[in-house]
Order: C-alpha cells, then sequence, then structure tokens
C-alpha cells in the first residue's frame, strides 16, 4: 500500500513504469461460476500531458492481443476518465470515472454485456511495487456486483 493519500492528478503516479501482470478472469460471468482463466500480461506505463495523464501499453505475450488505458485527470471536478481501446474491439470504450479517496480508487462506467448495458467498476489498489486492479459487473444498476476480472501488478524495472 501507499502510505499517503493519493489523490488529484497525482493518483496513478503509483503505475508509472514497466509491470508484470497476473490475470484472473471469470470464464463466465453472471452463471454463478467459479471458474478462472489465468494468464500474463505485461505493460508500460508513461505520464503525459505535463502530469494530468498518462498511457499505459498492453499486450499479451505470445498473442496478437494489443490494448490500451488513456487516463485523464480533470482538475475542475478532481474525477479521472478511463478510456480503454484494444486490437479485439477497434474503438475507444465509453470513459470510467472516478477517484481516489482512502487509499482507493473507485471508477464507474457502463460496458456491453452479450448485447445488454451493465454496470461497471474499476477498482484500484495503489501499490509502488505490486498494485491490484478488479473490474466488477452490475445487472441490478449497482445494487449486487459480480468480480469477473482481477490484475495483480508486480514491477519489473
Amino acid at each position: 500500500m501507499i502510505s499517503q493519500e493519493q489523490d488529484g492528478a497525482a493518483g496513478f503516479d503509483f503505475l508509472i513504469g514497466s509491470w508484470a501482470i497476473e490475470n484472473e478472469r471469470l470464464a463466465k460471468r453472471f452463471a454463478g461460476s467459479s471458474e478462472w482463466t489465468r494468464f500474463t500480461a505485461i505493460s508500460t506505463c508513461r505520464k503525459l500531458l505535463n502530469g494530468a495523464g498518462n498511457l499505459e501499453e498492453m499486450t499479451i505475450p505470445g498473442k496478437a492481443f494489443a490494448g490500451l488505458a488513456l487516463r485523464i485527470f480533470n482538475p475542475a471536478d478532481g474525477l479521472w476518465s478511463i478510456h480503454w481501446a484494444d486490437n479485439d474491439r477497434h474503438r475507444v470504450l465509453p470513459p470510467m470515472v472516478g477517484r481516489f479517496e482512502n487509499g482507493t480508487g473507485v471508477f464507474y462506467g457502463d460496458e456491453e454485456h452479450e448485447g445488454r448495458t451493465v454496470r461497471a467498476r474499476f477498482t484500484w489498489t495503489p501499490s509502488t511495487q505490486s498494485p491490484r486492479w478488479e473490474q466488477a459487473f452490475s445487472q441490478d444498476d449497482g445494487k449486487n456486483w459480480e468480480t469477473n476480472w482481477v490484475m495483480k501488478f508486480s514491477r519489473t524495472e
């Protein structure tokens, strides 16, 4: 964990650098599944916009997959917008929006799942050496959440 509160434009500073990522993704969503698919990815994240944003590029060794996250901080409202694009969907997805409070970053948005819109939540647990990201979906506008993806980062540089 990071000892001091990460907020504002410094919220994602912990992620700057190169990482190995252990992924665990739920095999089937909204089906009561307890089977997880595991795979490794690598990423590099760098600051943009004089520190008001960052760009993370991710690949999966041995696969043709490539994705990127563009994160931009808005000082007017204190919120981060996270934009994701990859070579599977060939488009930028709608942003996840949120902030860091009490040592945790929580971001909300909408995602498409099997042809319908569901609420999505990203939860970031900052750490300079081993941050964690979790994705959860809700079919009932946030009353109940199902965690469907966890990424555990390990610094490589």
